[in-house]
C-alpha cells in the first residue's frame, strides 16, 4: 500500500485512499471516499456554486491530493500500530474532509477578476475554514462535526498557535496534527517539489502585493532564488521540529514497518533537500 502513487491522477489517489479506508473499516460505506473526492474535484474545477476553477499554480488540486494520500497512510499506520486512543470511522472521514478542504481558501468567486487565488495566501486558512463551513452545511453535516473539520484545518496555519485551537478531545487533536503533518510532508516529498519552489515564491509575492506588503512570508526572501537557498533551513529548523514536537511525532507512523522501518516520506524529503544543496553548490 506504500507504492508510489501518481498524485497528478485523482483516480489513483482515490484508489489508494479507498484501500486504506476499507482496510481500517471493512464494514464502511464504500461510497464515502469517492463522494468526498468528487466534491473537492468539483470545487477545484469551478463546478461549485459561484466559484471559479482553481488557478493557484502551487496550491492546486495535486497539492491537496498529496496531503490527502499522506494523511490516509499515516492514520492507517497508526491504526496498524494499535495506538490509543484509536481513530474511529467517522473521525477518519472528518479528517479526510478536512484535508480535502484545507486549501479551498485559494478559490476565487466568479466576480473576482484580479490576479490568481494565490493572492489570498496570507488569509487562506481562515478562508478555507469559512468555505468548509458553508460547503459542509449544504451537504448536511452536523454543526459539531463541521467544527471538528474546522479545527483540523486550522492546524495547517504556518504560525498557528495550536494551543488555542478549541479541540474537544485528544483524538480530534491527533487527527488535526496528522493533517498538519501530512500537509507538510506530502508536498515536500513530491518529485517536483524543488522545481516548483519558484512557483511557491510567486504565490507569496502575489499575496504581498495584494495585502500591500503585509505578507510576512516574502519579507523573509529577496527573491525566488533566496527561497530555494533557505529551503534546507526551512526543513531542518522549522518543519522537522514542528512534526517531531508540536505534531507529536505522528510522522513515525509512516515508517514501514512500524516502528523502525524506513520512512518513504522522510527519505523523499531528504532527497529533495539534498537536490537543493547540490544545486546551490553547483551555482557557487
Amino acid at each position: 500500500m506504500d507504492a508510489q502513487v501518481d498524485t497528478k491522477d485523482p483516480a489513483a489517489v482515490e484508489r489508494e485512499v479507498q484501500a486504506v479506508y476499507v482496510a481500517m473499516f471493512p464494514r464502511a460505506d464504500r461510497s464515502f471516499v469517492p463522494t468526498a473526492l468528487g466534491w473537492v474535484k468539483d470545487c477545484f474545477a469551478g463546478k461549485y456554486r459561484d466559484y471559479q476553477a482553481s488557478d493557484a499554480r502551487y496550491h492546486d488540486l495535486e497539492h491537496t491530493l498529496q496531503g490527502t494520500l499522506c494523511m490516509a497512510r499515516l492514520l492507517h499506520g497508526r491504526h496498524q500500530a494499535g495506538a490509543k486512543p484509536g481513530v474511529n470511522q467517522r473521525l477518519f472521514e472528518l479528517g479526510l474532509l478536512a484535508i480535502l478542504l484545507h486549501d479551498t481558501g485559494y478559490l476565487k468567486k466568479k466576480d473576482d477578476a484580479g490576479g490568481t487565488g494565490a493572492k489570498y495566501t496570507l488569509t487562506h486558512v481562515t478562508r478555507s475554514v469559512q468555505f468548509a463551513e458553508q460547503f459542509l452545511e449544504e451537504k448536511g453535516i452536523p454543526v459539531a462535526e463541521i467544527r471538528m473539520v474546522q479545527n483540523m484545518i486550522r492546524c495547517t496555519g504556518v504560525n498557528a498557535n495550536l494551543a488555542l485551537i478549541p479541540f474537544q478531545s485528544e483524538i480530534e487533536k491527533t487527527v488535526g496534527f496528522a493533517l498538519g503533518t501530512a500537509d507538510l510532508l506530502g508536498q515536500m516529498a513530491a518529485d517536483d517539489y524543488v522545481e516548483k519552489l519558484p512557483v511557491l515564491y510567486s504565490e507569496f509575492e502575489e499575496s504581498a502585493r495584494f495585502y500591500e506588503g503585509k505578507m510576512a512570508a516574502t519579507q523573509n526572501f529577496s527573491g525566488a532564488n533566496d527561497l530555494v537557498r533557505k529551503t534546507p533551513d526551512f526543513w531542518t529548523k522549522y518543519v522537522l521540529p514542528k512534526i517531531k514536537n508540536e505534531f507529536w511525532g505522528l510522522y513515525r507512523f509512516l515508517n514501514r514497518p512500524y516502528p523502525n522501518g524506513p520512512n518513504y516520506y522522510l527519505q523523499r524529503v531528504e532527497a529533495n533537500i539534498e537536490k537543493v544543496r547540490r544545486q546551490l553548490a553547483a551555482a557557487v
